[in-house]
């Protein structure tokens, strides 16, 4: 049998390395030491570990009974609404667009006044509850226009030009519209009581 040449052998390990595998070389041969050379060692006696008692199991809770579903509860009731405080006269501001005449008046419940051509008849006035988000005053009134009467002429009839709630914060809402005359609500007072003579 023939032994591989030691050139071949060398190429193709030189290849093997060149392909990126790894070549272990041998460690020189040690002569192996001798059987009777070695020790004998007598095993020793191992005492058995002690074994802890097993773990009792632990308790499993019992589980609540189930809860039985309640009603629901209902709302509570809401509150009524508090009532708008009323009043006996309302003061009205006009102006007379012609000739920027401005004039502030009261005007009782139930009682119509004139100014100039226009006839106010306030039918309520009021002014917002407490629990109400913005403090207001409100009246509901009818305006008619009424020219007053001329000798020697027959009276015109009346024509009702507004019949509504006026807002004195927002005086835009439900103005009174007229060509010569403006109006607006400011406030409702109390009437003042009469003084004994």
């Amino acid at each position: 049998m023939r032994r591989p040449r030691p050139l071949i052998l060398g190429v193709s390990l030189a290849a093997l390395a060149a392909a990126g595998a790894v070549v272990a070389q041998t460690a020189p041969e040690t002569p192996a030491p001798s059987p009777a050379a070695a020790p004998v060692v007598a095993p020793e006696a191992v005492a058995p570990l002690p074994v802890p008692p097993p773990e009792p199991a632990p308790e499993i809770a019992a589980e609540p009974p189930a809860k039985t579903p309640r009603a629901p509860e209902p709302p509570p009731e809401p509150k009524p609404p508090m009532k708008r405080a009323r009043y006996d006269v309302a003061i009205i501001q006009a102006l007379d667009k012609v000739s920027a005449e401005t004039i502030r008046f009261e005007a009782p419940v139930g009682q119509p006044i004139r100014y100039k051509s226009l006839v106010f008849t306030v039918r309520a006035c009021e002014l917002s509850a407490p629990d109400e988000r913005a403090p207001d005053a409100m009246a509901y009134m009818t305006v008619d226009s009424q020219p007053r009467a001329v000798a020697g002429r027959p009276t015109p009839p009346a024509r009702q030009i507004f019949r509504g709630w006026m807002y004195a914060a927002a005086p835009g809402l439900n103005p009174l519209e007229h060509p010569v005359y403006d109006a607006w609500l400011i406030t409702c007072r109390a009437a003042t009581p009469a003084r004994a003579g």
